[in-house]
């Protein structure tokens, strides 16, 4: 197995490139460790600069290109398929360097992520269509083509002819005459024929259940195996919905009603979080993360799922506290904000870099208990003594399939196969930092995943090989809203549909005497 450095990468680093792990990095789509870099991916305008340049000494002003929202919607797709981009970061990438008003930058986020959740759908209809098979056409057109379906089908106030027509002109000038033909012929054909997209209802559960909601069907029916056919449907539906915006408030510098106040009077609307005392949910009021509140360090941009990590860590003031996997930062910042910035926290990550990030965070939010650290995850029993943490927050790196909504990529990159190497390395990990606790300390094991292979099966396959630990029972830490999540082994499983939040497994435990 090729184990990515354990800092980590896997679940978290597609999410620091977005993946749904926590941390409130602005110029993330989402949410890979965890995730807080939640300001959704239906927001368009949310990423979009649309100033122009200046141009060094003379301040000239440069204009950037002109481009269409599908020509960019098409060309980010392309990348995606073709080279393997993160679709977050090229749609960010490309939004900042071309000229787009706020509402084409929004259909062009729709049109990315929204072609990239129903992808299978879309070619499962394409397919009746395309006389020679979507296979075969070049990466461009089969973009070009998904983008159009999924305006027809799943769109309802764009005009059918609109879609056409800018769909035809865009063939013509990336292509030549005979494509924009083909894609004329294949859309209007799909107009004609509206009867024939739907999923026929004979379908085996799984294959229905991923052809209606566009999830690989390996992962249904693993899914099926796992949580039964009715909790498959739910998790896959969800999965397809937009993602809130959800935000933390640093209660070192204020308290939860009082921003919501402040946030009211400018016109948000915003409710609190039923899950974390410390969450604020965004219902309308712009891209968080460009706000004064954001930049002054009064909150972070963190999924509410994500915020339940430090509620179960619990750290008091005082105490001496590892995370061994800190990158960006989020649960870092949110352990120092609970400890009221009193102890010292120790944020490990692989990755220099990453580093940068944990640091950067506790200078916005006004935080100096954070010692950010690099270097690997497995030799950190190596570098600290036996027992010298009074709390542990292993965030372990995973499969990442508890942030779809935020990552559709990862519908169609991740396999059965990234889930048994991931669970090698979480085993490792768990092993390698357990005698790093206190007898008597607490240590918190969590992953953006809703697979039981990386979440309650890892934990009872840890307490049938360490006597030294045992679970610490859901209900003496658990929310009241948890209540009907718990899984086995002490920890919260958190699926996609049950708060409208991102999926999340996490267990707490206690080390007893030797």
């Amino acid at each position: 197995m090729t184990t990515p450095k354990s800092g980590h990468s896997s679940g978290k680093e597609r999410q620091a490139a977005g993946n749904g792990n926590a941390g409130n990095n602005p110029n993330r789509h989402q949410s890979g460790k965890g995730s807080s870099g939640n300001q959704g991916r239906r927001t368009g305008n949310s990423k979009v600069s649309t100033s122009t340049a200046k141009v060094s000494q003379n301040h000239a002003r440069v204009q950037k290109p002109k481009t269409s929202a599908r020509a960019l919607a098409v060309k980010v797709l392309s990348a995606v398929e073709q080279d393997g981009a993160y679709s977050n970061l090229e749609l960010n990438r490309r939004l900042q360097e071309t000229e787009l008003s706020s509402a084409d930058a929004g259909l062009a986020t729709e049109l990315v992520y929204g072609t990239i959740a129903r992808q299978n759908t879309l070619d499962y209809y394409l397919e009746r269509f395309v006389a020679k098979g979507t296979a075969k056409l070049q990466p461009w057109v089969r973009s070009l083509l998904r983008i159009s379906a999924y305006q027809l089908i799943y769109l309802d106030r764009i005009p059918e002819h609109a879609v056409v027509s800018e769909a035809v002109n865009l063939a013509k000038k990336l292509g030549h005459q005979g494509i924009s033909g083909m894609v004329n012929g294949v859309l209007r054909n799909m107009i004609r024929n509206k009867e024939q997209l739907h999923i026929p209802s004979h379908l085996p559960a799984a294959e229905r259940i991923s052809l209606e909601h566009s999830h690989p069907l390996w992962m249904v029916e693993r899914w099926i195996a796992q949580y039964g056919e009715e909790t498959t449907e739910a998790i896959c539906r969800a999965n397809n919905e937009p993602p809130a915006v959800s935000v933390r408030v640093n209660t070192t510098m204020t308290t939860r009603n009082k921003l919501m106040e402040e946030m009211a009077d400018t016109g948000a609307v915003v409710e609190a979080s039923l899950l974390s005392p410390d969450g604020i949910l965004v219902r309308s009021g712009g891209n968080m993360a460009l706000t004064s509140w954001y930049r002054d360090g009064f909150f972070s941009v963190q999924d509410e799922s994500s915020m339940l990590v430090a509620e179960a860590v619990a750290p008091e003031e005082g105490q001496h506290v590892l995370d061994c996997c800190a990158a960006p930062g989020g649960k870092t910042a949110h352990m120092a904000e609970k400890m009221r910035d009193r102890g010292h926290i120790v944020a490990n990550d692989v990755h220099v870099h990453k580093r940068d990030l944990i640091l950067d965070q506790a200078e916005r939010l006004g935080l100096s208990c954070i010692d950010a650290v690099t270097g690997d995850a497995l030799d950190l029993n190596k570098r600290y003594e036996e027992s010298s943490f009074d709390r542990i927050l292993l965030d372990a790196p995973c499969s990442g399939l508890g942030v779809i909504r935020r990552k559709p990529d990862v519908k169609w990159t991740k396999s059965a196969s990234d889930i048994e190497d991931i669970s090698s390395l979480q085993r490792e990990l768990l092993d390698g930092v357990a005698p790093l606790l206190k007898p008597g300390g607490i240590l918190v094991y969590s992953t953006c995943t809703i697979e039981a292979a990386e979440n309650e099966g890892m934990i009872a396959d840890f307490l049938s090989r360490h006597p030294e630990y045992q679970a610490i029972e859901t209900s003496t830490w658990s929310q009241p809203e948890t209540e009907n999540w718990k899984a086995a082994n002490g920890g919260v499983q958190i699926l996609p549909q049950y708060a409208h939040s991102d999926g999340f497994y996490i267990a707490r435990l206690t080390r007893i005497a030797d």
